[in-house]
């Protein structure tokens, strides 16, 4: 596996073998057992996004592989001043074993793989968020023993989370299914492809989406960069909340989980995230192991 720019790029086969590999080093970890398997390997980081999960588990993972990772605010790389993407993917290329961005535009991400010659990992753009997807299916996995045949409702705005989990759920074989007002649908392309591909259901309707559902999934109404329209969201996601209600129709052993960071009170009651904290912090802890078997499956054969 070279890069991870986005799920939709990655088979079946690879999803599993990174889920697989990240069930291993968690075990690992929680054993105390070593596994410098990344020994001597450089990840620069680079945020144009802030973040807290995702910088601290890239950095502690490479730690914990046997690397180091080099924190790369825009506010201190050239390319934050206007350097084109193709100008900084060359020259870091001669200087690390891969990068890790977190930015805006997916096409900065595509741009970097295309014209450097190291790995690139997609740490979030506006269009996608494969690593959290990929903590999100191992947690599924570990709670439900399996993901072939569960269904995986999405409540809240068709955002880039809802893009990579309709990718991830479906290539997995799971039933998908998203419920957000009209107007705030995920991208057209993949619902096509979802729907083509799999089993997959997007409704206005809240109640239609979470029926039976296996697992419940939301996320801000306001993503990083929306905070202006924060007010106007609110009234137009208003409804669209995962509370006792919403669970009560889906299955009576229905996980649920959130990316975080979480507005309770707004896309979830407080009370449905106290009852389901475990599951929603195994998720956040398993951003590392999931992401460290994406280090491994990326840097170790450079």
């Amino acid at each position: 596996m070279k890069h991870l720019l986005k799920l939709m790029d990655l088979s079946r086969q690879e999803i599993l073998e990174i889920l697989n590999l990240a069930d291993q080093l968690k075990y690992e970890k929680h054993h105390g057992i070593p596994h410098p398997l990344l020994q001597g390997k450089t990840l620069g980081m680079i945020f144009e996004k802030s973040s807290t999960r995702t910088r601290v588990s890239f950095e502690v993972g490479m730690y914990d592989l046997g690397g180091h990772a080099l924190f790369l605010s825009s506010r201190d790389l050239q390319i934050g001043r206007g350097e084109p993407a193709e100008d900084t993917a060359r020259v870091l290329s001669r200087y690390l074993d891969g990068i890790m961005i977190r930015t805006f535009q997916q096409s900065e991400v595509e741009t970097l793989a295309a014209m450097g010659n190291i790995p690139i990992i997609n740490g979030l753009t506006d269009y996608c968020h494969p690593c959290q997807v990929l903590a999100d299916l191992m947690t599924i996995r570990e709670r439900k023993g399996a993901l072939q045949g569960k269904t995986l409702c999405y409540i809240g705005d068709g955002n880039n989370m809802t893009n990579s989990l309709i990718v991830g759920g479906i290539k997995m074989g799971m039933r998908v299914t998203v419920a957000c007002p009209d107007g705030y649908r995920p991208d057209s392309e993949l619902m096509r492809w979802a729907a083509e591909t799999g089993s997959f259901l997007c409704t206005s309707d809240v109640f239609e989406a979470a029926a039976g559902a296996d697992v419940l999934y939301t996320d801000v109404w306001a993503s990083m960069g929306q905070e202006e329209e924060a007010d106007a969201r609110r009234k137009i996601f208003r409804g669209y909340q995962i509370n006792d209600a919403v669970l009560g129709i889906a299955a009576a052993d229905a996980m649920v989980l959130h990316c975080l960071p979480a507005h309770r009170e707004e896309e979830i009651t407080a009370k449905v995230f106290e009852a389901h904290a475990a599951e929603i912090f195994e998720e956040a802890e398993n951003r590392l192991h999931a992401q460290k078997a994406v280090l491994v499956k990326c840097l170790s054969e450079r």
